[in-house]
């Protein structure tokens, strides 16, 4: 076990902690309401830092091209200022933390935090190295936002805890994460209020 010592150049990603993809949203993650308690423990720990936090969302027109009537693969979800939009009102988000809305045309997508947002810049321009990454959905946002960051030259911790998958294919949620593994994408968890890396999982992986 490897303790991550956090300070400047730190900082939290929470990605689409949305109501429509909470159980009983329009696109429910299955136990994706499991990652809120451990989310609001990041958002302590990075908080009574004084690290900044990001929270992404959906935030979608209604004629968006990844609803079904439009010939996209979802139904209706996070159209913008409904509540199925909103965050979920058990998220402990401080009133500091960024918020950052994606997918805001009925013609662009986006599942990744940096994509269209301008996000890695501003990042980069504060000074930020380093992403705990967290939130819904393992095999789709979470996924391509820590490609995204690692790409853009982050170090990522992707904290698994505090993940779901949506599993339109069985073993979706697996292959994402050893895909973000494989790229270079830190397997953390939180133990005794702190980060801790987990060589365990990511030597089996």
């Amino acid at each position: 076990m490897s303790a991550i010592v956090l300070g400047k150049g730190d900082a939290l990603l929470i990605v689409d902690l949305q109501n429509d993809f909470l159980p009983g949203g329009a696109l429910a993650v299955p136990r994706g309401d499991l990652v809120i308690a451990p989310i609001n423990a990041l958002i302590d720990l990075y908080h009574e830092r004084g690290l900044p936090i990001f929270a992404s969302r959906d935030w979608h027109p209604e004629d968006h091209c990844s609803f079904t009537a439009q010939g996209g693969p979802w139904p209706p979800h996070c159209v913008a200022a409904t509540e199925g939009a909103l965050f979920s009102e058990a998220l402990q988000l401080p009133e500091e933390a960024i918020v950052i809305s994606k997918a805001l045309t009925a013609a662009e997508d986006a599942y990744s935090a940096f994509n269209g947002t301008g996000l890695a810049r501003s990042m980069l321009a504060d000074g930020i190295t380093r992403l705990a990454v967290c939130g819904l959905a393992t095999d789709y946002c979470v996924l391509n936002t820590v490609l995204d960051g690692i790409e853009a030259g982050f170090e990522v911790l992707l904290v698994l805890e505090a993940t779901r998958a949506v599993e339109v294919k069985p073993g979706d949620g697996g292959r994402a994460i050893a895909r973000m593994l494989a790229k270079g994408a830190v397997p953390v968890r939180l133990s005794a209020g702190q980060l801790v890396a987990d060589v365990a999982l990511g030597a089996r992986l």
